[in-house]
This record gives structure tokens, C-alpha cells and sequence, in this order.
């Protein structure tokens, strides 16, 4: 397995711009669209947030929750904490970021109530998933959430094709730039259903090529 994570830094400033350029708003709409059952949140965890644009959503509607932030990217995480510090000082004392390779974090059993990943997991081998899921399960609280954004191929209609296409597409692109090793889709749900979390809530976008979904944990 190659061990050594992407290097995203070199996107940090394009990274929207090329988001919107590629699919318009619709990965934003994606990402926001389960923020309200983000409300009673009281300690989330945060993967791979890029430039930051959920957590800073997530900061701004919620004014009670402690969010912890990890990614591999350190100037993506700047940029995190740059969008956090606008909503002012009580946003900031709020957020806690770190900087680590996913792949191998190791969550400490904090009671986490909530965790996000938006076009994260897609980064990530099956194998991968599989771990970090179920290190995660230390962490959370009972009856967590975990939101979860990612692209998907249609299993019918007239995107399926096409989506195959622009997902492959969006690897070799990636590939190129960050050096990311991964070249398809994870297959991610019976994943997540091993790990004692239930699908309870889904929203496609882009007809089927983007979901938004909401998992619950039942630990036994």
C-alpha cells in the first residue's frame, strides 16, 4: 500500500474555483444539505473539509458545538481556520484542527455526537474505510451521526454511463495533481452497515451522480 498521503496543499487557493467550475453549486448544496440535523450537536469530527466551507456552516449554525477539524493538508487547514475566524472569536475558541494522514488516525473516546466527511471517503481504499471506521467507533457517542458526501455512479438511468466518465475523469485529474493513489470509487456502504451505522436519510443531486446521506450508529 503506498503510505504516503496526497498533497493537496498545492489546491488550497483553486479548490473552490475549480469545484464550481466543474459542477457548480451542486457539491455545496450537497455538502449543507443536512446541516439542520446538525443542531444538537454538542462534539463533531470533522474529515477532510478542504477550504472549510462546512465547518464553517456547521460553526455559524450551531453556536454550541466543539468541532475538531483533521486533515492531511496544512494550508487546507489554514484555510479552514481562516473561514472559522470570520465568524469571530467565539467560532475560533470553538474549533480545534489538526493536522494527520487519516488513513492512520486513531480518534480519541471523546463522545464525538457527530462526524462529517464531504468527498472524503472517495480518497480512501475499501480497506482503508473499513479501519477507519472502526477506530472511529471508540469515539462517538451513542446514536451518533455521521454525514456523509461522496460521488456515485447511478445504478440506472441515462447518468450512469456519463457519471462513469466524469469519475474517472475526476481520478486522473486528481491523481495528477495531488498524487492520490486511488482510482475508484469505494464501495463504502456495506462498509459503514458492518460498523453498526445505519443509512437513515439520503438526497441525490446531479441525477444520482452526487448523494448526501445521513448514518446513525447503534453500537451494540
Amino acid at each position: 500500500m503506498n503510505m504516503r498521503a496526497p498533497n493537496f496543499d498545492r489546491l488550497t487557493k483553486i479548490y473552490r474555483w475549480m469545484e464550481y467550475f466543474s459542477f457548480g453549486c451542486a457539491l455545496e448544496r450537497c455538502r449543507f444539505f443536512f446541516l439542520d440535523r446538525c443542531a444538537e450537536a454538542r462534539h463533531a469530527l470533522v474529515l477532510g473539509d478542504g477550504d472549510g466551507r462546512y465547518t464553517q456552516q456547521l460553526a455559524q449554525r450551531n453556536a454550541g458545538v466543539q468541532i475538531d477539524a483533521m486533515d492531511a493538508s496544512p494550508r487546507m487547514l489554514q484555510a479552514l481556520r481562516e473561514r472559522v475566524a470570520l465568524l469571530g472569536p467565539q467560532a475560533t475558541e470553538r474549533l480545534h484542527t489538526t493536522v494527520c494522514d487519516l488513513r492512520t488516525y486513531d480518534p480519541q473516546p471523546l463522545g464525538y455526537d457527530l462526524v462529517a466527511s464531504h468527498f472524503f471517503l472517495d480518497c480512501l481504499t475499501e480497506v482503508e474505510i473499513e479501519a477507519l471506521a472502526n477506530r472511529l467507533r471508540a469515539a462517538l457517542a451513542p446514536r451518533a451521526l455521521w454525514i456523509v458526501s461522496e460521488f456515485s455512479i447511478p445504478q440506472r438511468g441515462w447518468m450512469r454511463q456519463p457519471a462513469r466518465a466524469i469519475i474517472a475523469a475526476l481520478y486522473f485529474a486528481f491523481h495528477w495533481m495531488t498524487r492520490l493513489p486511488v482510482h475508484r470509487l469505494p464501495n463504502y456502504v456495506p462498509i459503514l452497515q458492518r460498523a453498526d451505522f445505519t443509512l437513515v436519510e439520503k438526497k441525490s443531486f446531479l441525477s444520482g451522480l452526487i448523494t448526501a446521506e445521513v448514518w446513525r450508529y447503534a453500537n451494540r
